[in-house]
């Protein structure tokens, strides 16, 4: 897979490959996202065009100064990674800022989508453009006139409810890690680098790894979570919590993972681990004392392994 970075006005002496085109921010790459791009690639396979995805970085609602979107379900390290995985051949990477996103309607289709030889477009049925959002998939059918095709994809629904970025975050706030994973189709995972931390873990019979979160995933509901931890390309089974310590750290604010592992001794210190949440095991919570967290610790122990046996 290919990735360019693109910024506005596009450059007048590049040459692109006539493509299918999914265009969106597709934080998440959910299922509803999969189904848009999904349309992209099957088209291109149809018509012998090049597969692309036409993303924006950073999101638009950073930009634009609102709350809720300095941390990502998928940052973008991430969403390529999703993308690729998908086969899609090209990602265009728009740089997302204050002047692009003045940009009326028309213009992008003229100024963006056009140049890049879009031959055809797949959308959300809810997807907005340009500025002020005043575009919608319904524009880009009225004002294709022939030079490219359209297909206007419609809801994807899980749970009873419309997959959608915002619902999904919703969850991981509530730490319903179990139900954010029907709406993405897999496990919400973030990735990070082992680090050395306090090493208390170890004194009080449960070793943890420490884990410095590399990008700007969204952590969610601070508590204890059953997770799949992979290093070196082997999986583990563990507790992890996420969370300021409140036992230990009477004054820390900023949230940190820890992680212990089952069954584990190993020295794994600036390795890079990825962690998937698969579900969710209590509140953080502070206790009166070491030996009251032991204590529970062991019974959190206990019943994630238990739930490990039966987990799908």
């Amino acid at each position: 897979m290919k990735t360019i970075q693109l910024s506005y006005p596009l450059p007048q002496d590049v040459e692109f490959s006539p493509c299918s085109v999914a265009v969106g921010y597709f934080d998440g790459v959910h299922l509803g996202h999969r189904r848009v791009i999904q349309q992209a690639i099957d088209t291109a396979i149809e018509r012998g065009w090049k597969s692309a995805v036409l993303t924006f970085d950073p999101h638009p609602r950073e930009v634009l100064g609102r709350t809720g979107y300095t941390r990502y379900l998928t940052p973008l390290e991430e969403k390529l990674e999703q993308l690729e995985k998908m086969g899609v051949d090209i990602v265009y990477v728009m740089k997302f800022d204050i002047p692009f996103s003045s940009v009326y309607p028309e213009d992008f289709i003229l100024e963006c989508l056009m140049p890049l030889q879009c031959r055809h477009v797949a959308a959300g049925f809810d997807y907005t453009f340009g500025y002020r959002g005043k575009g919608t998939a319904q524009t880009l059918l009225a004002m294709s006139e022939g030079r490219y095709g359209v297909n206007i994809v419609g809801p994807v629904n899980r749970l009873g409810e419309k997959v959608s970025s915002t619902v999904i975050r919703e969850y991981l706030h509530n730490g319903e890690v179990e139900q954010a994973r029907h709406l993405l189709g897999r496990p919400y995972k973030v990735k990070g680098v082992v680090v050395h931390g306090d090493k208390r873990g170890r004194t009080i019979g449960f070793p943890t790894a420490n884990v410095s979160v590399t990008l700007p995933y969204l952590l969610g509901k601070n508590g204890v979570y059953g997770v799949r931890f992979t290093v070196d390309g082997e999986s583990f089974n563990g507790l992890m919590n996420v969370g300021i310590k409140p036992t230990f750290e009477l004054e820390k604010k900023e949230k940190s993972l820890e992680v212990h592992l089952f069954d584990f001794d190993r020295t794994i210190y600036d390795k890079e681990v990825q962690i998937e949440f698969l579900f969710w095991v209590r509140d953080e919570q502070k206790f009166s004392g070491v030996e009251a967290l032991i204590a529970q610790i062991s019974k959190d122990v206990a019943s994630a392994k238990q739930k490990f046996l039966t987990f799908k």
